[in-house]
Parts: structure tokens; C-alpha cells; sequence
């Protein structure tokens, strides 16, 4: 009718202007992070220097790094770099992962590790550096590989005992994770009191550490966490649907078994994959979807990737800390990422009474 005006729906735009606006504000932030990590460290070498060899290694960068020394390059670009960037991974991952645990069982509580996969992967590594292990085929990889495929094989344990009557029921999923968890754990300290000299060097790998890594690391690990978080991205929509209750996405014609089972495997994927090359690294899974929750809402489609990004924030700030604090000794990273999440998180428990979901 003529004079009467069309009201446009602006959500679509909304969610969208949000998103890029979240996406840029915490890109911005990992870069201002990552430019503070390379250039942090026991060799004292200035930003200008620092800047100069990443530089030089880019593709569109500059030809050569002149006047450098050379153990500054190797410093940098060998050292640091590759450290940052899986630091960066190991963020994202633990991250996204932890906002996929928390939609699929809505449980505020749940992280990456809450079905055992963590107590799997730290049961393997254990014993591969208690025995000594050295696939020759492997090599320096048999430790993450073990880790890895000992989380896999929990998650599958946990998910087959909570099969019950062709349906897994979340209360039954929570459970077997705990009774799991128990047992593995128990596992893990028969093998921590017979390791004697190796002892030392298990405990320093359960509070998560990314002192061995290098280029290597980071190549391995990113096609599995790229893929994880691609997948889990991917059922958004259905995170926000499960959200409302089993019964009313079963209504929308949701197949809300098949959903849970691919987005638990993704997510145990994606965090197994981080657990192999840095250890168990706590809180970074459990308050940041709580705090980018708060911040954008509980939207999957904006909840899932700043919180990706924001993990990758808080991982790489966690890890320069760890090697700047007491220098030259270098502490688990797993102890700051609990120095910094644990209040915060009592806080969130004591003042905050909203129900998330």
C-alpha cells in the first residue's frame, strides 16, 4: 500500500555487524599479544630486531634480515615464533572445544576434559615416559601420538557405557566420564609412584607445557584443530536448538544422538589434539566461553568463534608469563592459566546468579 512503510528484519545485520566487530576487536588483541610474546624473553633483544627477522621471513616481506645475528634469528624465528603460534592453537582449540562441551551437555560446568579425555592422554604420556618409549617410525612424536590416541579411546569407552537402550542420555554421558576419570586416575598415580626419577618430568607434563615445541609441532596438530573447529562451527545452529531441550529439537526434525556424537568427537578431536604436544592445560575450556558468553550472548554463531580467538588471547598471554615471571626458570603454564582462572571463576560462581542457558 502506498505510504506505508516496509520494516526491514535488522537481526541478520545485527548478528552479523556483532560478529565482525567482536572478530576485529580480539584478532586485534592476539596480534597485540603475539607481537609482546616473540618479542619477551630471556635474550634481550629489541622490538626493532625482533620484528626485523619476522619480517624477513614472510613471503612478502623483507629479502633478508641484515645485521642480524644470526642467534637472534635463531631465537626468534626458531624459538619463539613456533612457540607463540601453538600457543595460539592449543587457545583455540581448548576454547571452542569448551563451548561445545558446555552447549551438548548444558552444563555450565563441563570443559574439554570433563569425559576423560585429558586422564586418557595424561595416562599415555605417562607411560611412555616412564618406559622410555621410542617408536623409531615416530620418533620424537610417540609421546603425542600415545596421548592422543589414549584420549580418543576414552572418549569411545566413556560414550559406550553410556549407551544404554539404543539412546545416550547426558546425565548417563557426565557419569561414565566421572567413574572413567576415577579410574584412569588411579592408573595415573600407580604409574607416578613407580617412576621415580621420570616422576619430575610427568608431573611437569600434566601442568602443561610448551617448552619442546617447534615448527613441527604446530604443522602436525593444525589440520586436526582446524577441522575440529570447521566441523563444530559447522552445527552452530544445532548447539542453539539443543539449547532449548532434547524434546524440542527432537519436534524440528533434529537428530539430536547423531548431532551429539559428532560434536562430542569433534570437540574430543580438537582438544586431544592440544593435549598431545602441551600437556594438561586447565581453565582456558571452562571461563572463557563463560566470559564471551557474557560479553555477545549465547548465540553459537558469535559465542563460538571470538571465543576461539579469545582462547588463543588468553593462551598466549598465560605462556609469556610462564616464561617471563621467574627467569630464567620457567613455570608449567598450567599454574598461571589456574592463578588467573580460578578467582575469576569463584567470582562468577559467588556473584552471579544467570542461567546461561
Amino acid at each position: 500500500m502506498a505510504g506505508t512503510k516496509v520494516q526491514r528484519k535488522p537481526s541478520s545485520w545485527s548478528w552479523y555487524k556483532r560478529l565482525v566487530f567482536w572478530l576485529l576487536l580480539l584478532s586485534f588483541l592476539l596480534f597485540l599479544a603475539v607481537m609482546f610474546s616473540v618479542s619477551l624473553g630471556s635474550a634481550n633483544l629489541s622490538y626493532f630486531t625482533v620484528w626485523q627477522i619476522i619480517m624477513s621471513h614472510l613471503p612478502f616481506g623483507l629479502s633478508a634480515a641484515k645485521g642480524v645475528p644470526s642467534a637472534a634469528e635463531t631465537i626468534v624465528w626458531e624459538i619463539r615464533m613456533p612457540r607463540v603460534l601453538l600457543a595460539v592453537l592449543v587457545g583455540a582449540a581448548l576454547a571452542s572445544s569448551g563451548v561445545v562441551y558446555q552447549g551438548v551437555l548444558r552444563n555450565p560446568l563441563a570443559d574439554p576434559y570433563i569425559l576423560g579425555v585429558s586422564s586418557g592422554a595424561s595416562l599415555g604420556a605417562a607411560l611412555v615416559i616412564m618406559f622410555g618409549w621410542q617408536i623409531s617410525v615416530t620418533g620424537q612424536w610417540t609421546l603425542p601420538l600415545v596421548s592422543f590416541i589414549c584420549g580418543l579411546a576414552t572418549l569411545f569407552i566413556v560414550y559406550r557405557l553410556a549407551f544404554t537402550r539404543g539412546r545416550v542420555r547426558i546425565e548417563s554421558l557426565i557419569l561414565s566420564g566421572v567413574v572413567v576419570q576415577a579410574f584412569l586416575g588411579a592408573g595415573l598415580s600407580l604409574v607416578l609412584s613407580q617412576s621415580q626419577e621420570k616422576a619430575q618430568q610427568i608431573i611437569f607434563w600434566l601442568m602443561g607445557s610448551l617448552t619442546l615445541s617447534d615448527w613441527t609441532f604446530g604443522e602436525v596438530i593444525f589440520p586436526y584443530i582446524a577441522g575440529g573447529i570447521l566441523v563444530m562451527y559447522g552445527f552452530a545452529r544445532e548447539l542453539n536448538i539443543m539449547a532449548l531441550g532434547e524434546e524440542h529439537a527432537h519436534h524440528l526434525g533434529m537428530n539430536v544422538g547423531w548431532v551429539r556424537l559428532v560434536l562430542l568427537i569433534a570437540a574430543s578431536l580438537t582438544a586431544g589434539a592440544a593435549v598431545s604436544v602441551s600437556g594438561v592445560i586447565g581453565f582456558v575450556g571452562l571461563i572463557v566461553p563463560h566470559i564471551m558468553r557474557m560479553l555477545v550472548g549465547s548465540d553459537h554463531r558469535l559465542l563460538f568463534p571470538v571465543s576461539a580467538i579469545a582462547g588463543s588471547v588468553l593462551l598466549v598471554i598465560a605462556d609469556t608469563l610462564a616464561r617471563i615471571i621467574m627467569q630464567p626458570q620457567e613455570l608449567p603454564i598450567g599454574v598461571i592459566t589456574a592463578f588467573l582462572g580460578a578467582p575469576f571463576f569463584a567470582y562468577l560462581l559467588r556473584q552471579t546468579r544467570k542461567n546461561f542457558f
